[in-house]
């Protein structure tokens, strides 16, 4: 038998074997194992809080498995500004592809994983990035569930509505702008068709994973009366919700129900095809 004591990280205590053979065990009170079994749980969930912890502060993401339907959902969080390939700055609050692509791939390969909840308040950010994270969360075989919490603007529009269903809270905002570039811009015909072609892109994707066509998505990104500094259009929540590019006004307790509905309902298909 072999009893592990393990303490959390903040302890900074040392590992402590304990080897019972046949003929010790019955040496040893009952109720003194069951202390030292008692010390090692308290040890190993007090790790792995921690281990929780650090997630949140690092990466904005945890396991919510504590639910009554037994369903093991993954937290992603983007916030900020989502980061591409060169770092924003310091004191900028910002959401790093490279953290959130391994997540997605991890959550779509780990079979204790059941859905994938995703909380959003963004300002946009690099579109490259941001349509790579969205085209990842798009073709997740279990169920996503989105939640714009704040806002979700420019690049944020794709990542919001790449879920399978998506939710956004009544003050909640969507705001669609055409494609905008930073640095050395050459003033050449092919210049702007590239611009073109790039915004054809998120308004497809747009389109293709929502209930709003590219028509009319184009023609409330190219607005001018709308927005002081930049033409587009800013939605509230009814109004996103109205002009279809998102399902349902709600807030996180609808968000979590319908993904715990959808997760069910793909549990029972399984079943009935096994």
């Amino acid at each position: 038998m072999k009893i592990q004591i393990c303490s959390c990280r903040t302890a900074l205590c040392e590992h402590i074997f304990f080897e019972i053979t046949h003929t010790q065990r019955n040496k040893l009170d009952e109720n003194w194992i069951l202390y030292l079994y008692g010390k090692w749980r308290n040890c190993v969930m007090a790790e792995k809080k921690a281990l929780e912890n650090e997630e949140i502060k690092e990466y904005g993401q945890i396991e919510l498995n504590e639910n009554r339907q037994q369903h093991n959902i993954q937290l992603l969080s983007i916030i900020g500004e989502v980061e591409g390939h060169e770092c924003l700055a310091s004191n900028t609050k910002t959401t790093k592809y490279e953290h959130v692509l391994p997540k997605l791939a991890e959550a779509e390969d780990d079979r204790t994983v059941d859905g994938l909840l995703v909380l959003l308040n963004t300002v946009g950010g690099d579109v490259e990035s941001g349509l790579a994270i969205a085209e990842m969360i798009a073709s997740l075989s279990k169920p996503v569930v989105s939640l714009v919490l704040g806002g979700s603007h420019s690049i944020g529009g794709p990542l919001a509505v790449s879920a399978d269903y998506s939710f956004i809270v009544p003050s909640g905002t969507m705001v669609i702008h055409p494609v905008r570039s930073n640095g050395m811009f050459i003033g050449v015909q092919q210049s702007l068709d590239n611009m073109i072609r790039t915004q054809d892109r998120i308004t497809r994707f747009l389109s293709e994973h929502s209930s709003m066509k590219q028509e009319r998505i184009e023609e409330l990104m190219l607005n001018p009366t709308e927005l002081v500094k930049d033409v587009g259009t800013l939605l509230e929540g009814k109004d996103a919700v109205r002009e279809g590019l998102i399902d349902a006004v709600g807030g996180l307790s609808d968000a979590l129900n319908k993904l715990h509905e959808m997760i069910s309902d793909r549990n029972q298909k399984k079943n009935e095809n096994v």
